[in-house]
């Protein structure tokens, strides 16, 4: 597990936005971030969902959060566009973005894989990744001390047979990973890195792993060293880098 210990008061006064919020590793991640003063800003797709992580963070008495539905498979470029209107008028700056939705899609040989099931996992897990990130870099360069987190695989490292669109989105996200932190360098304070999370006790790797005995995994709570090591001040200046939370 990542060796880091955050202190109580790590993100006091930051506005953190994360997606895919409303359960698993998003949900467990926005409940870190609470918990160490920031403010959170919850995306995702299901509102019931985010309102029970919003009551969550709101009866422990951390910083209000704000409920962000938006579905990011239908989601349209001019909604994100919208989306940074509105959190500019409300909050007025950003310091942290966490990419954490994203869907596997059929598990199968390319030779199988159809077109639609292809191009529905890079809609949610590249495309709109990459328009949010897009729509939200002017906020989040009005931040002191920005930091945007993208989730990563073992198979978005080194390719391995079936896991297809899946893969390939993991691949397509290291590289705007990595093309926004070689952009970003050197010209404002904003750092971009990835997290590998690893074999996690979430629906999604249930999914994935339906022979797996989900208790040899830890929580998501569990690995949030270092998401909250990468979001905090201590990773100032840590730019373009694969961290594994295992």
């Amino acid at each position: 597990m990542f060796d880091y210990t955050a202190r109580p008061d790590l993100l006091q006064g930051r506005i953190i936005l994360v997606t895919g919020a409303g359960r698993g590793i998003g949900a467990a991640a926005a409940k870190a971030y609470a918990a160490h003063g920031a403010t959170l800003l919850l995306l995702g797709s299901n509102e019931d969902n985010l309102n029970l992580i919003y009551d969550e963070i709101e009866a422990a008495g951390h910083p209000r959060a704000a409920v962000i539905p938006l579905n990011l498979e239908t989601a349209q470029p001019h909604q994100f566009g919208e989306l940074a209107a509105m959190i500019e008028s409300e909050f007025g700056r950003l310091d942290g973005l966490l990419h954490n939705a994203s869907i596997v899609g059929p598990r199968t040989p390319l030779e199988q894989l159809s077109g639609e099931n292809f191009m529905r996992v890079m809609q949610i897990n590249v495309n709109a990744m990459f328009m949010l990130t897009s729509a939200l870099l002017p906020l989040l360069k009005l931040s002191d001390d920005a930091s945007v987190v993208f989730t990563s695989s073992s198979v978005g490292r080194k390719g391995r047979a079936y896991w297809g669109a899946y893969a390939v989105s993991k691949f397509a996200t290291e590289g705007l990973m990595q093309v926004l932190a070689d952009e970003v360098d050197g010209t404002c304070a904003v750092r971009s890195n990835s997290i590998n999370p690893g074999a996690t006790r979430t629906a999604m790797r249930a999914h994935a792993y339906p022979g797996e005995n989900p208790a040899n995994n830890p929580e998501p709570e569990a690995i949030m060293p270092v998401y909250l090591y990468l979001m905090g001040p201590d990773s100032k200046g840590v730019n373009g880098q694969q961290f594994d939370a295992q």
